[in-house]
C-alpha cells in the first residue's frame, strides 16, 4: 500500500474502498478491538461510552430497531438481550461472518443483511430507532443521502443516534501521544482521507465534515437535532485506539454521538 492521500472519491468508488477494507481487515479488526468491545456490549466510542449506563437510546424493550453499519454486530447483540426487536446491516459479508460467529459463541443471535447505507434494504417507517457506532456514515461520501435513507425507514417521532469521530481530529495528526497535539490539517479541508494498493485503486475511505456540514445534513434529512456529547476522556481509562488515548483525550474531543429524531 502507498502513502494516504486526500483525494475526492465518487460515492461507487467509496462503497468499494470501505467494502475491501472491512472484508480484509474483519479478522485483524475483532483481535486488536474485541475485548475492548466485548461480545454483546453496547460501546459507543473509544472513550467507553457504554448503552448500559448511558441510555442515549431511552427503553429499548420492545423496540424495533437498526444498526446501521453493525461490524460483528456486539451493540445489536445487546439489544436484543435487552428485549429489542432487532435487525442490522453491515457493508462487509466478513464482518457479517463473524457476527455470526459471536452469535455462537454469546447464544444471542442477529438477523443480520448485507448492505449499503445508501441503499438500506427495509420499508418505510419500519423502525422506533435507529443506532450506529462509527458505522457507515463516515464512510459515506453523500452523508445527507445516507441520512434521508435513515429517516425514511423511521417511523414518525423515532430516534436516530449515532457515533462519528470528532470533527476537530481530522485538523490533527492520527497520532494520540502530546506529540499529536498540534495542527496540522485545514479543518475546512473535506477532501477524503484515502489509502490506495498499488495499483492507484482506492482501499480506505473516510470522509470528514465539520460540525456545521452534520448540521446541515442532519436537518436537511429532515430530522430535528436533540442533542450533541462531546464525552470527555474518562479517569483511569488508558485504551489507546489508533488517534484515541488519554494525552489527547483530557484535552480535546475524539468523539461526536449526535441524537436526533424524525418529526
Amino acid at each position: 500500500m502507498v502513502e494516504p492521500r486526500r483525494v475526492e472519491l465518487s460515492e461507487p468508488e467509496t462503497s468499494r474502498a470501505s467494502r475491501t477494507y472491512w472484508d480484509s481487515a474483519a479478522d485483524e479488526y475483532l483481535e486488536e478491538h474485541g475485548a475492548f468491545l466485548g461480545d454483546d456490549k453496547f460501546i459507543w466510542c473509544p472513550e467507553g461510552v457504554d448503552e448500559a449506563t448511558a441510555q442515549l437510546l431511552g427503553k429499548v424493550r420492545g423496540k424495533r430497531i437498526l444498526e446501521v453499519g453493525c461490524g460483528a454486530a456486539q451493540c445489536s447483540r445487546w439489544l436484543v438481550g435487552q428485549g429489542a426487536n432487532t435487525v442490522a446491516f453491515d457493508i462487509s459479508v466478513e464482518q457479517l461472518r463473524i457476527a455470526h460467529e459471536l452469535d455462537l459463541r454469546t447464544g444471542t443471535a442477529v438477523r443480520t443483511v448485507a448492505a449499503d447505507a445508501m441503499a438500506i434494504p427495509f420499508k418505510d417507517g419500519a423502525f422506533d430507532i435507529v443506532c450506529s457506532a462509527f458505522g457507515a456514515l463516515p464512510f459515506v461520501a453523500d452523508a445527507e443521502a445516507a441520512l434521508r435513507e435513515i429517516a425514511r425507514t423511521l417511523k414518525p417521532g423515532g430516534l436516530l443516534v449515532f457515533s462519528v469521530t470528532h470533527p476537530i481530529r481530522w485538523s490533527m495528526p492520527d497520532d494520540p501521544t502530546p506529540t499529536g497535539l498540534r495542527i496540522t490539517q485545514s479543518y475546512f479541508d473535506r477532501t477524503p482521507y484515502v489509502e490506495v494498493d498499488d495499483h492507484g485503486t482506492a482501499i480506505y475511505a473516510e470522509h470528514h465534515r465539520t460540525t456545521g456540514d452534520w448540521v446541515r445534513a442532519l436537518t436537511g434529512a429532515g430530522l430535528v437535532i436533540d442533542d450533541l456529547l462531546e464525552p470527555e476522556w474518562p479517569a483511569g481509562h488508558d485504551q489507546v485506539w489508533g488517534g484515541w488515548g488519554p494525552d489527547r483525550g483530557r484535552l480535546v474531543p475524539g468523539t461526536a454521538i449526535w441524537s436526533a429524531h424524525k418529526p
